[in-house]
């Protein structure tokens, strides 16, 4: 393990980037994820169908070749991204489809009986939306969002591919130069380990918050 404390600079830093792509994807990702339930719920016939397509296309193909398609696909149409921004934008349109669905679960949950009761005080449905309906709606989504959220967080080590050289490559750089592999798994692992025991933490907390609340 000598070689790891000796490197630990270098996997730290592939653990910031890990981290960063994870929050800026997931900040995007979450409005993505709102408008497109919202408009699966509440949008005209097309609009529900765009949605709908959208969250299938995204859902049934591999997010890897939504990577590949980004970076490598889109230079063919003259549209070039840098590794980075390949992956927020890829990661972002990944995690925007399925964490539209735990939205969209999360707002049928609340009782329309809110819906008619917020109307009746002439709230607009905007107001109804935003005042009643997402404060409850959550409640219920932070749970599967957590998931999704780890999820991601692991998945960021595809990015590698796109030459990012996130906490995964950091190592595969490292096994490279000095031809030793265990070591450095179990050291990534490990940072794996905590990052997500952290943010699991934090989901929960909030979680216990917005149960109290109600």
């Amino acid at each position: 393990m000598d070689l790891v404390f000796k490197n630990i600079h270098f996997l730290l830093t592939g653990a910031y980037y890990t981290l960063l792509i994870t929050l800026v994807s997931m900040l995007f990702g979450f409005f993505i994820a709102l408008i497109v339930a919202i408009a699966r719920l509440k949008g005209n016939r097309l609009i529900r169908g765009l949605a709908q397509g959208y969250v299938s296309i995204i859902r049934g193909t591999p997010i890897l070749v939504q990577i590949f398609i980004i970076y490598y696909g889109l230079p063919d149409y003259g549209i070039n991204f840098g590794p980075l921004t390949a992956a927020y934008i890829s990661l972002s349109i990944n995690i925007g489809a399925y964490l539209s669905e735990t939205f969209r679960g999360a707002i049928l949950s609340v009782s329309k009986g809110q819906t008619e009761a917020a109307l009746s005080l002439n709230l607009s449905p905007w107001q109804t939306m935003r005042k009643i309906i997402l404060p409850q709606a959550a409640r219920v989504a932070i749970p599967p969002m957590g998931n999704t959220f780890i999820g991601m967080l692991k998945e960021t080590s595809l990015v590698s591919v796109v030459t990012v050289t996130e906490l995964l490559r950091s190592a595969q750089l490292l096994m490279a130069q000095y031809y030793v592999a265990m070591p450095f798994y179990i050291a990534i692992a490990l940072m794996y380990w905590v990052m997500s025991m952290v943010f699991s933490n934090i989901l929960n907390r909030i979680e216990l918050k917005l149960s109290k609340a109600y």
